[in-house]
């Protein structure tokens, strides 16, 4: 490798799989997240523009309460319609009819800042690496490997805390 030292590579690598760990976080912090919605309103469909659920048997739920302060709706079949349902059963053990909450700022959304955060630490220790092997190395070669890789993390990690600052602001952008 020409110009690079054993030790300068093996910095490079480690900043490099700090920041493979951080995107792999990512990934899967938001994968999870999608998961958690959607294993809560299985076989349900959102109908944005008319505030309403539908199940699978064509029953709507209806918004029965709604908190602007805790950012949270609960949605509610009536229960004439469940009560009758022949999946019933598998569907709610309500008698009072099947209900979804769909939150903005409930744990998920916490969770979420929390992995960003976690992965916005992970990009700082790379990147906090990747200077003092800057300052501390000499040579063509190297700085401009290690400016390339600094660079790089820098705009990944531009995003997750303009997105993590962004998420705080407004936390309904948070939750898509």
């Amino acid at each position: 490798m020409g110009g690079l030292s054993l030790e300068c590579i093996l910095m490079l690598g480690y900043a490099w799989i700090l920041a493979l760990f951080a995107l792999t976080l990512e990934w899967i912090a938001g994968h999870v997240h999608k998961r958690s919605v959607g294993v809560s309103t299985a076989g349900f469909t959102y109908h944005s523009d008319r505030d309403i659920w539908r199940c699978p048997k064509d029953q709507h739920l209806f918004p029965v309460f709604s908190d602007s302060v805790k950012g949270k709706v609960i949605y509610r079949a009536p229960a004439s319609a469940c009560n009758a349902c022949l999946s019933k059963a598998a569907c709610t053990d309500s008698d009072h009819g099947r209900e979804i909450e769909r939150s903005v700022s409930d744990i998920e959304y916490g969770m979420k800042r929390f992995h960003r955060a976690v992965s916005v630490t992970l990009l700082t220790l790379a990147s906090l690496i990747l200077v003092v092997e800057l300052f501390r190395l000499h040579g063509f070669y190297p700085t401009i490997m290690l400016v390339l890789s600094l660079t790089l993390l820098s705009v990944f990690m531009w995003r997750l805390v303009k997105a993590l600052i962004l998420s705080s602001d407004n936390p309904q952008k948070a939750i898509g």
